[in-house]
């Protein structure tokens, strides 16, 4: 492999991450006025958000949930579509990331464990799989 593919594999990661970041912050953002938090939650920090999180029902995760799991398959395709080679390599490091951010953000705001297993499980690797799955076949 050259520098020039070596440079545009190395791109396929960082347009993946970042663009399906920008898509996981878009998703966080709207949530709020698609499902309002409950009365009473403070959402504007994450202080606020770990002494109100006993008040979310599971309604209230879906949003989360759904950031995370497309913020992860748009950042996988895009990695897949960029690379030249090892498409499925970046694809799956962009879901490693993203799992990454997600335990992160399981121990900076403990939530339900149900929620914990289903984002974990479902949101990130499997994610990474649908998009290379889909672009496989088109």
């Amino acid at each position: 492999m050259n520098w020039k593919q070596l440079l545009i594999n190395a791109s396929s990661v960082l347009l993946g991450f970042i663009l399906g970041s920008m898509a996981n912050m878009g998703i966080i953002m709207l949530g709020g006025t698609i499902i309002p938090p409950p009365e009473g939650a403070d959402v504007t920090t994450m202080e606020g958000l770990k002494a109100s999180i006993h008040l979310f029902q599971p309604i209230h995760f879906l949003m989360p949930f759904l950031a995370h799991a497309i913020g992860t398959l748009i950042g996988s395709m895009i990695a897949f579509r960029i690379a030249i080679s090892f498409k499925n390599r970046f694809a799956y490091t962009i879901g490693g990331l993203f799992l990454l951010g997600g335990i992160a953000n399981i121990i900076m705001l403990p939530g339900p464990i149900w929620f914990t297993i289903v984002d974990l499980g479902l949101a990130y690797i499997p994610m990474s799989f649908l998009a290379i799955q889909f672009l496989k076949k088109n």
